[in-house]
């Protein structure tokens, strides 16, 4: 738990800093570069020791190699949100430090996440998470649409958490059992029992919430679109893959049984949200709330891995978040740089970005190539793999090759409203402003990491694959 204590630090010490310290606001950005470089520091250190393997608190906290796969994940995905909010900053009329802190402190929520073994530090992580975020979607407090983001998070992620609670109160009343390797020796025996698994389908709705898997992503596109950039980019991978995590646990270490049974339901599960995501995403203007319908549609395409029930699926789902790390982290950064001074955020914005800043163009247009899952870039080996793992297990059940058709014909959608955006950004007569945007140092080198990062793991994705099936290994 080193890392996690560290973390925590980082977070107090943010949130203290304009107590104890008289930080000038033009340079509340080197609060953001030391949280920075010490995360870097963290994410190095964790890279070049070998990790100690273990459990602690009664077998609550576990540290293996999902684990640690997820919290290099976790890291990566805060320093790259963490250069984003500081060119940010300029939008915030109340104090960046705490948004600094608050974005670790969520961090914090994900790290222990990543090591949750039973349903009580489940619960703790992920209200953690929850709670933190809270905050920060409505954290531009004047701007009526970030409020009306916040509110409606809250009302709908609260429910998800009594969704949660009252799931784990039904399989804690049923089994006697709240540890996930317990919980696993014991649960075929209740598997015909009606209320343990009204239980597990109401912890599964509770984690749909966080992955925003359909019938429970209606929250997704109004608070993605209303609140601040950098939020919804953490919202978009943060969030998203700590959800993820989570249901790898419940679903392959504590109720293997059942999840070998709900297959079908996994299924639908996943066809259904790459459907909804995708044709909702057709008709939208405002970029963010595309986005938003997008990230439904990858919530879809990762259940592919899950719906396998191998190895090999939950492998791909990690191997995709990865990639979509990058990827989504580079298209919110293009939109925080190029409409940050706007009112709005209507694709027509991106008219003439090619002429203002053809690095930006380049970006986002890789990022819209990525997602697509177009080669070489990260996008198109993630679904490869998730599609592969799908139709291999479409020998013992013929539903299979009808999903994988079902998120073809995803794939072939998005391709509409992803080249819309490229159309827009070197096509479109629209352009209004054609101010060349200069960028810092700073949003340079993020940029750069996550194309990067959408390269390498598209062109060279060995090393990521290897580190995925180790860490598949750890839910057997």
């Amino acid at each position: 738990m080193n890392l996690e204590i560290w973390v925590m630090i980082l977070g107090i010490v943010l949130m203290l800093a304009d107590f104890f310290f008289n930080v000038a606001p033009e340079r509340k950005k080197f609060l953001a570069y030391l949280a920075i470089g010490f995360l870097a520091v963290l994410l190095f250190v964790n890279l070049g020791n070998n990790v100690t393997m273990g459990v602690g608190f009664n077998g609550a906290f576990v540290e293996d190699s999902l684990a640690v796969f997820f919290k290099r994940f976790f890291l990566v995905a805060a320093i790259l949100v963490l250069f984003l909010s500081s060119e940010f900053s300029g939008k915030f009329t109340t104090s960046v430090s705490e948004y600094y802190s608050l974005i670790i402190f969520a961090l914090t929520g994900m790290l222990f996440a990543a090591s949750a073994n039973d349903f009580a530090m489940l619960f703790v992580s992920i209200e953690l998470i929850t709670i933190t975020f809270y905050v920060l979607v409505s954290y531009q407090r004047r701007k009526v649409a970030s409020l009306e983001a916040g509110v409606k998070y809250l009302i709908i992620g609260a429910l998800s958490s009594a969704f949660m609670v009252f799931g784990i109160a039904l399989i804690l009343g049923t089994t006697g059992q709240i540890n996930f390797t317990e919980l696993a020796k014991v649960a075929s025996q209740y598997a015909d029992n009606k209320i343990f698994l009204i239980g597990v389908l109401f912890l599964i709705a509770g984690l749909g919430f966080k992955i925003s898997a359909v019938p429970f992503q209606i929250w997704a596109p109004d608070v993605y679109q209303g609140a601040p950039t950098p939020t919804t980019a953490f919202l978009a991978v943060g969030s998203k893959a700590a959800g993820f995590v989570l249901l790898l646990r419940v679903l392959f270490t504590a109720i293997p049984t059942i999840t070998a049974h709900a297959v079908d339901f996994l299924i639908v599960a996943s066809a259904l949200t790459i459907l909804y995501g995708n044709l909702c995403a057709l008709p939208q203007r405002n970029i963010k709330r595309l986005l938003g319908y997008s990230s439904i549609s990858h919530a879809g395409y990762l259940l592919l891995g899950i719906a396998a029930v191998s190895a090999s699926g939950q492998s791909a789902v990690m191997f995709y978040l990865a990639g979509y790390l990058f990827t989504i982290v580079a298209a919110f950064t293009v939109v925080a740089l190029v409409m940050q001074h706007l009112d709005n955020e209507d694709i027509s914005a991106l008219a003439g970005l090619n002429q203002r800043s053809p690095l930006l163009a380049t970006t986002m247009t890789f990022a819209m190539v990525s997602l697509a899952g177009l080669p070489p870039l990260a996008g198109f080996f993630g679904k490869f793999l998730l599609l592969k793992s799908v139709i291999a297990a479409g020998a013992s059940n013929h539903c299979y090759y009808y999903l994988a058709f079902t998120a073809l014909a995803g794939i072939v959608i998005s391709f509409y409203y992803y080249f819309g955006v490229i159309r827009a950004i070197y096509w479109s007569k629209d352009a209004k402003d054609l101010t060349p945007i200069t960028l810092s140092g700073a949003a340079k080198f993020s940029i750069a990491l996550c194309i990067a990062g959408m390269f390498w793991l598209g062109a060279f994705p060995g090393t990521v694959v290897s580190l995925a099936d180790e860490a598949a290994k750890a839910l057997k």
